[in-house]
């Protein structure tokens, strides 16, 4: 690694981290993650957490339904919040509902170091980190401290989001961090009246700008009503509608997810 920068140090009892990733917020991406991570153990049988690296929003308590403060191990590590099986950390365990986190850099910085170094996360195969959108410090502390499997990069197919999923993209490159592939979120609305088809932020930009970069599309996440339902509820959709269209949809992503993962390894 370059002279002065930290070195990587794997998390004990992980596996292989896989960090989901946005060039900037709105686009889905905990969504996406809270879901995606769910569809592992349901498909390949993996012991799989959940960490929320995003310190100013976190989204994780809400989205799988957990509150409360983590106990301590006689070792003083918190022990992560479980629902669905699941392990999972968010700075959102550690404040009220609604309190600003007012912090700079440095702050939030040790924030990040205390979730990844600090937590008993027993044995992973995976270590799924919902990710701050953008390309900022918080960032860049993650990908210099611990060795990362993949990323995934989420976007919506609208211009304007695929403008910074590029450079998202391109900052997991810089740092020597395999791109996994993209996921197009949002892709298409379907009327629950008529059926009739609405690509409402464009169609295939996520499926173009994977082509550009040589990347794989991981694939398509509809624009749909029981997605945002049951994320709101905290019953994310793969364990509360698993027939559904929806479900199969992050299922099948995990799957593409698992297969690049194999494919890096070798």
């Amino acid at each position: 690694m370059a002279r002065g920068l930290p070195k990587q140090k794997p998390i004990a009892g992980v596996k292989e981290v896989i960090v989901v990733a946005s060039g900037k917020g709105g686009v889905g991406k905990s969504t996406t993650a809270g879901n995606f991570h769910l569809s592992l153990p349901i498909e390949h049988s993996k012991r799989v957490g959940l960490l929320d690296a995003d310190v100013y929003g976190p989204s994780v308590p809400k989205l799988m339904n957990l509150k409360g403060n983590p106990e301590l191990t006689d070792n003083n590590l918190m022990r992560p919040l479980m629902n669905f099986g699941m392990p999972c950390m968010s700075m959102g365990f550690l404040v009220e509902d609604t309190a600003p986190i007012v912090w700079r850099g440095l702050m939030v910085m040790s924030a990040i170091e205390k979730l990844l170094r600090q937590v008993d996360w027993g044995l992973l195969d995976y270590l799924v980190v919902d990710m701050p959108p953008g390309t900022g410090d918080v960032q860049l502390s993650i990908t210099q401290n611990i060795p990362i499997a993949g990323a995934v990069i989420v976007s919506t197919p609208q211009d304007i989001a695929l403008l910074d999923a590029r450079r998202g993209a391109e900052m997991f490159r810089k740092v020597n961090v395999p791109v996994l592939g993209l996921v197009q979120n949002m892709s298409v609305f379907q009327c629950p009246q008529c059926n009739h088809q609405t690509h409402i932020f464009g169609s295939d930009g996520a499926r173009e700008l994977a082509r550009t970069l040589e990347v794989e599309l991981l694939g398509d996440i509809p624009l749909h009503l029981n997605i945002r339902e049951t994320s709101d509820k905290g019953q994310p959709v793969v364990v509360s509608s698993p027939d559904s269209p929806e479900a199969e949809a992050y299922r099948r992503i995990a799957s593409a997810v698992v297969c690049r993962l194999t494919e890096e390894s070798r």
